[in-house]
């Protein structure tokens, strides 16, 4: 049994999940995996990313189809969809925007409340940090940083590619998970 699935046992969210209570137990499972290293050693993206789901209790589909592809992370409230994560490990600058660009394609007109969640293998975190803080406006889809939910949790406005007018929330949520993501 996972040391996640007995620490988010009960239920997290509210009866309608708000997207900020979304990012939240998303942060807070991730931190989770941060303080149980070994736990997580030598895992990859579908290992790591099948215990985010935890704590939304049956509201979250991981692997569900939605629009060009599966995303792992779908969550629906009342037969809407609410929220669209995409998970990945860090292999540098140009993964990243592939990832976004694949997360953007997988949202409809009705989709705008999203996350990537990056687990870095990386030993030093930081240079990834600034990587990500430096190089996001410079993907061609980016409309505006909204602001910073703590030193690994950045907030952005991103558009659709087909329609300019139409914003998504786009938060970029990075976890350190140096024996991971080989």
């Amino acid at each position: 049994m996972s040391l996640l699935f007995c620490y988010f046992a009960k239920p997290v969210l509210r009866k309608s999940p708000t997207y900020q209570d979304i990012l939240q137990t998303i942060y807070n499972i991730g931190k989770e995996i941060e303080r149980h290293p070994r736990t997580y050693a030598e895992k990859g993206e579908e290992d790591l990313r099948d215990d985010l789901p935890l704590g939304f209790k049956g509201e979250a589909l991981a692997e569900a189809i939605n629009k060009k592809g599966k995303t792992d992370i779908l969550i629906r409230s009342e037969n809407e969809n609410v929220f669209i994560g995409e998970c990945k490990c860090w292999h540098g600058k140009e993964d990243y925007f592939e990832a976004i660009k694949q997360l953007l394609g997988y949202l409809t007109w009705r989709d705008s409340q999203t996350a990537l969640i990056v687990f870095v293998g990386n030993k030093n975190f930081s240079p990834v940090l600034r990587i990500i803080e430096r190089e996001t406006p410079n993907h061609p889809n980016y409309s505006g940083f909204v602001n910073k939910g703590n030193k690994s949790w950045f907030n952005y406005i991103f558009q659709m590619e087909r329609d300019p007018n139409l914003k998504i929330e786009l938060a970029v949520l990075l976890f350190h998970t140096p024996d991971s993501c080989k």
